[in-house]
């Protein structure tokens, strides 16, 4: 499926979460977490920031339908991946770890890409898709 322009950039940094779980789920020694780390550091922490303070609470704004369960998950899902980032910068996880932490991630952006953000794009109008999409850009080139 064709994603809406306004939820682009989001899905662009949703695939480059997509190789980082590939290589934690392929992971042979503690050191694969690294390019996690890079990863979080330079793009991930911002990317769950603006999906937390623009584009869930945008969403739950224009559709009074909107299932406020899915909006949780993603919530829950960001506190997990940012609490293993935090193992991992304190210590050496397990290889085992970075697998199951390969999972979550990518069991997380499946779940953005393939039910949440289709049903943002079907549920939204055009002017409230718009108005999220401005948002989202605003907040990813940093302007308040």
């Amino acid at each position: 499926m064709k994603r809406s322009a306004e939820l682009t950039p989001l899905s662009h940094e949703h695939h480059q979460a997509l190789f980082v779980a590939m290589g934690l789920k392929r992971a042979e020694e503690p050191e694969a977490g690294a390019a996690f780390l890079d990863y979080h550091e330079e793009t991930g922490a911002r990317h769950f920031e603006i999906e937390e303070a623009v584009l869930l609470p945008g969403w739950l704004a224009a559709d009074p339908d909107a299932e406020a369960a899915d909006a949780h998950r993603v919530l829950a899902e960001h506190l997990e991946i940012r609490a293993a980032a935090i193992r991992l910068r304190d210590g050496e996880p397990a290889v085992a770890e970075l697998r199951e932490l390969g999972e979550l991630l990518e069991r997380h952006v499946r779940f953005e890409e393939r039910e949440l953000f289709p049903r943002i794009e079907q549920r939204l109008d055009g002017v409230s898709l718009r108005r999220l999409g401005a948002a989202i850009a605003a907040a990813e080139s940093g302007d308040p």
